[in-house]
Protein backbone atom coordinates (compact mmCIF):
# COMPACT_ATOMS: atom_id res chain seq x y z
CA UNK A 1 0.00 0.00 0.00
CA UNK A 2 1.34 3.40 -0.90
CA UNK A 3 -0.24 6.25 1.02
CA UNK A 4 0.42 9.82 -0.01
CA UNK A 5 -1.26 13.18 -0.22
CA UNK A 6 -1.74 15.67 -3.04
CA UNK A 7 1.45 17.61 -3.63
CA UNK A 8 2.02 21.06 -4.94
CA UNK A 9 2.96 20.76 -8.64
CA UNK A 10 5.98 23.01 -8.06
CA UNK A 11 7.60 20.57 -5.61
CA UNK A 12 10.92 19.13 -6.70
CA UNK A 13 10.79 15.31 -6.77
CA UNK A 14 14.54 15.29 -6.10
CA UNK A 15 13.83 16.66 -2.61
CA UNK A 16 12.42 13.27 -1.57
CA UNK A 17 14.54 10.91 0.53
CA UNK A 18 14.07 8.00 2.90
CA UNK A 19 13.56 8.60 6.60
CA UNK A 20 16.49 6.31 7.40
CA UNK A 21 18.83 8.70 5.52
CA UNK A 22 18.33 11.51 8.06
CA UNK A 23 20.76 12.17 10.90
CA UNK A 24 19.80 12.63 14.57
CA UNK A 25 18.32 16.08 15.14
CA UNK A 26 17.09 16.50 11.58
CA UNK A 27 13.43 16.90 10.69
CA UNK A 28 11.43 16.08 7.57
CA UNK A 29 7.81 15.91 6.45
CA UNK A 30 6.37 12.49 5.68
CA UNK A 31 5.44 12.26 2.00
CA UNK A 32 4.28 8.65 1.73
CA UNK A 33 4.70 5.12 3.07
CA UNK A 34 5.88 2.22 0.89
CA UNK A 35 4.85 -0.62 3.17
CA UNK A 36 2.26 -3.39 3.25
CA UNK A 37 -1.20 -2.17 4.20
CA UNK A 38 -1.24 -3.65 7.71
CA UNK A 39 2.10 -2.06 8.65
CA UNK A 40 1.15 1.28 7.04
CA UNK A 41 -2.12 1.33 8.96
CA UNK A 42 -0.35 0.66 12.28
CA UNK A 43 2.24 3.39 11.68
CA UNK A 44 -0.51 5.81 10.72
CA UNK A 45 -2.29 4.99 14.00
CA UNK A 46 0.96 5.97 15.75
CA UNK A 47 1.03 9.36 13.98
CA UNK A 48 3.07 8.63 10.84
CA UNK A 49 0.64 10.44 8.55
CA UNK A 50 1.57 12.15 5.27
CA UNK A 51 2.16 15.84 5.93
CA UNK A 52 3.31 15.38 9.54
CA UNK A 53 6.80 16.40 10.63
CA UNK A 54 9.09 13.65 11.88
CA UNK A 55 12.18 14.40 13.99
CA UNK A 56 15.04 11.94 14.21
CA UNK A 57 16.15 10.99 17.72
CA UNK A 58 18.89 8.79 19.09
CA UNK A 59 19.70 5.28 17.93
CA UNK A 60 20.52 2.12 19.83
CA UNK A 61 24.26 1.42 20.29
CA UNK A 62 24.38 -0.66 17.11
CA UNK A 63 22.46 2.01 15.20
CA UNK A 64 19.25 0.00 14.90
CA UNK A 65 16.50 0.70 15.90
CA UNK A 66 16.31 4.49 15.95
CA UNK A 67 13.82 6.71 17.76
CA UNK A 68 11.61 9.07 15.74
CA UNK A 69 9.39 11.78 17.23
CA UNK A 70 6.07 12.37 15.53
CA UNK A 71 2.83 13.93 16.72
CA UNK A 72 4.03 14.17 20.33
CA UNK A 73 5.14 10.53 20.57
CA UNK A 74 8.45 8.74 20.32
CA UNK A 75 8.50 5.55 18.25
CA UNK A 76 11.45 3.23 17.62
CA UNK A 77 11.68 1.95 14.04
CA UNK A 78 14.16 -0.46 12.53
CA UNK A 79 16.28 0.78 9.64
CA UNK A 80 14.44 -1.53 7.22
CA UNK A 81 11.08 0.07 8.08
CA UNK A 82 12.40 3.66 8.16
CA UNK A 83 13.91 3.17 4.71
CA UNK A 84 10.39 2.53 3.35
CA UNK A 85 9.06 5.90 4.60
CA UNK A 86 9.60 8.64 2.03
CA UNK A 87 10.07 12.14 3.41
CA UNK A 88 10.86 15.61 2.11
CA UNK A 89 12.70 18.49 3.70
CA UNK A 90 10.41 21.06 5.33
CA UNK A 91 9.81 24.13 3.21
CA UNK A 92 11.71 27.20 4.29
CA UNK A 93 9.50 30.11 5.15
CA UNK A 94 9.97 33.21 3.01
CA UNK A 95 11.05 36.23 5.03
Amino acid sequence: MQVSFKKNDSEDPDSLLHLAALEPGQEAVLDHLRLPEDISRRLMELGFLPGHTIAVGKAAPGGDPRVYRVDGSEVALRHETASRLVVRRPRKEKA
